[in-house]
C-alpha cells in the first residue's frame, strides 16, 4: 500500500532548526514532483517548497533562504531542512508526491511548534 509518513518535527526555539523526512513506501516513488506544504491554524494550506517534474525547485517567498527541499532516491525519502526559524513556521507539515499521471499522495502531517 502507498505510504508517505513524515518524521523529524517538534518544538524548538526561535532560531533553531529542524530536518523533516517523508519516506514513502509501496509502489510510489519520490523521483517524481514533490513537495512541502504547511497549514497553521487559522490559515490556507500552502506550499512550501516543492520539486516539478522537470527537477526545478521553488519556495514560498517567506521561507527563502532558510528552507531547502532535497531527496534521496535510494531511501525513497524526501527531506525539507528548516533553517533560522521564527515562530510564524508553527503549523502542521505535510509532504506530498504527484505521479506522472497526475494522481496525488499525501502524508499524515507533522507538527512544527517554533517558540519565541
Amino acid at each position: 500500500q502507498v505510504q508517505l509518513v513524515e518524521s523529524g518535527g517538534g518544538l524548538v526555539q526561535a532560531g533553531g532548526s529542524l530536518r523533516l523526512s517523508c519516506a514513502a513506501s509501496g509502489s510510489i516513488f519520490i523521483s517524481n514532483a514533490i513537495g512541502w506544504y504547511r497549514q497553521a491554524p487559522g490559515k490556507q494550506r500552502e506550499l512550501v517548497a516543492g520539486i516539478s517534474s522537470s527537477g526545478s525547485t521553488n519556495y514560498a517567498d517567506s521561507v527563502k533562504g532558510r528552507f531547502t527541499i532535497s531527496r534521496d532516491n535510494a531511501k525513497n525519502t524526501m527531506y525539507l531542512q528548516m533553517n533560522s526559524l521564527k515562530p510564524e513556521d508553527t503549523a502542521v507539515y505535510v509532504c506530498k508526491i504527484r505521479t506522472p499521471a497526475y494522481l496525488d499522495y499525501w502524508g499524515q502531517g507533522i507538527q512544527v511548534t517554533v517558540s519565541s
